[in-house]
């Protein structure tokens, strides 16, 4: 049995050092990424998963350059045309950048944070109870919102956890272990927790471009339309607003992934199937908007609350 000193709450106990980059070598691609690993990351994120996704792209589910068509997955072609990109970009180049410039120690650390769900059991149910309160507060105060809101039916609801259980092992789980895992604890440290959570919310919004010319998309593939220019801008501003209330949920949790990414899938379940279910005879992309209304807000408070600070109490470079 542990002695009382050494059980510590899972929200104060001390978070785990960020490796030292490992000396030698510092010439050639390998010493370009000990000396810039947040930047590698960056770059080799972005390259892995936009030329994994350029046959999607140019598929007939994008742009129509090549006539064939990905497989359908769950009644959509996005699982097998963007799922292997997701995956090998942000959660391989992860892996690869930590393996490089931390080596065991920089792996260890990277995988405390990816199995850390000790935390408060609170926790887990703000994240779960709030995302669909943000979202749905989000969208109420669109015009014409309330005319058009529904319970959510019966099949909707019963599907909402297995749904949840998908996106935590497929979006969350491939997009998350890179950029919240790996990329927030260093950018925090070197820019803070305001300005590293904007830098990282836009990097994390614009690595999803190519797909905006795809059936991922909501406002269809053609950029020369208003529409499509909008649906960008609102998405970005979504992206950057989520990506503050995330930063406060890791911080706050002793960087526990589980919980950040447990936050990234229960925004996408809600999103793509509670809100559809609730607001019917809308486009997609005008829900889209609830998460900005929503999430923005949110943002606004925590800064003027946290000043800035977001929960973080690490070391600054």
């Amino acid at each position: 049995m542990s002695t009382p000193t050494a059980v510590k709450s899972p929200d104060t106990a001390p978070r785990t050092p960020a490796p030292t980059p490992r000396p030698g070598n510092r010439g050639g691609p390998i010493g370009a990424v000990r000396r810039h690993p947040l930047i590698a990351f960056f770059v080799l994120a972005y390259a892995a998963s936009w030329l994994a996704w350029t046959p999607y792209v140019l598929s007939a589910d994008g742009l129509g350059v090549l006539s064939f068509r990905f497989p359908m997955l769950l009644g959509s072609t996005q699982l097998s045309g963007v799922l292997p990109g997701a995956y090998i970009g942000p959660l391989g180049s992860a892996l690869v950048v930590t393996a490089i410039t931390g080596g065991r120690d920089g792996l260890r650390a990277w995988r405390q944070r990816l199995f850390r769900m000790r935390v408060g059991w609170y926790w887990y149910l703000i994240v779960l109870t709030g995302v669909p309160i943000l979202l749905l507060g989000g969208t109420l105060l669109m015009p014409g919102a309330t005319g058009v809101l529904h319970a959510p039916p019966v099949m909707a609801a019963a599907a909402y956890l297995p749904m949840l259980f998908v996106q935590i092992l497929t979006t969350g789980l491939a997009e998350e272990p890179g950029w919240r895992d790996y990329a927030l604890p260093l950018i925090q440290r070197r820019h803070g927790p305001a300005l590293g959570t904007l830098i990282l919310g836009l990097v994390w919004a614009c690595w999803h471009l190519p797909l905006f010319f795809t059936t991922w998309s909501l406002a269809g593939t053609r950029p020369d339309t208003a529409h499509w220019w909008l649906y960008l801008g609102v998405f970005i501003l979504s992206a950057v607003s989520i990506s503050y209330l995330i930063t406060w949920v890791f911080n706050h949790t002793r960087e526990s992934l589980p919980v950040a990414l447990l936050l990234h899938a229960s925004n996408n379940t809600v999103a793509s199937l509670l809100l559809p279910a609730m607001f019917t005879h809308v486009h997609e992309s005008w829900l889209l908007t609830s998460g900005a209304i929503g999430y923005g807000a949110t943002t606004a408070v925590l800064l003027i609350a946290t000043r800035g600070r977001l929960g973080y109490r690490g070391p600054r470079d």
